[in-house]
């Protein structure tokens, strides 16, 4: 998969927008990549899977709840590498772990994240992994929109790895 493939994919499930756009760490853009769009539309999973599968060897994965999921499952069925998924928060009943699916102490784990901005709810994922007895030392997202998640992440040592930069992404008009 190259990465004008990627591109052109996201622009066909047109999860690119223009606009004012608030983001989730409380900053605005003009512009807004939708991952539900690319998320549920096959063809887009397919070559992420694919493109996420050469990267990972074979490391547990984990996905970022909720839009990791969908790539984190693509991606086990791709390697036929287990998965768990990492929670924002716990839930009140059940298990009420943070960390979903088996997880053995010392575990080299590579999380699964959609789109980084400044990278905090991947980083969140990595301190929840690792209090539940992971290593991790790498993030794999398919896009990342370069305003600081890679120097977020480098605070908890962890090395963050995109498919597609904004710029790429941006820049293929």
């Amino acid at each position: 998969m190259t990465n004008e493939e990627l591109i052109a994919a996201l622009r066909d499930a047109d999860a690119v927008k223009y606009g004012e756009f608030e983001l989730s760490h409380g900053g605005t853009s003009d512009y807004y990549v939708d991952k539900y769009l690319f998320e549920t539309d096959p063809h887009c999973l397919e070559l992420i899977a694919r493109a996420f599968a050469e990267r990972v060897g074979e490391k547990k994965l984990a996905g970022v709840a909720l839009g990791g999921v969908p790539l984190v499952a693509v991606t086990s069925v791709e390697t036929g590498n287990p998965y768990v998924i990492a929670r924002k928060q716990q839930k009140d009943y059940g298990t009420a772990n943070l960390v979903e699916g088996r997880l053995a102490e010392g575990e080299e784990v590579v999380v699964l994240e959609d789109i980084a901005t400044t990278g905090q709810s991947a980083a969140d994922a990595v301190e929840a992994l690792r209090d539940a007895g992971a290593t991790v030392n790498r993030v794999l997202v398919v896009v990342d929109r370069e305003e600081g998640a890679t120097e977020n992440l480098a605070e908890y040592d962890v090395e963050l790895e995109s498919l597609l930069t904004a710029t790429e992404l941006l820049d293929a008009e």
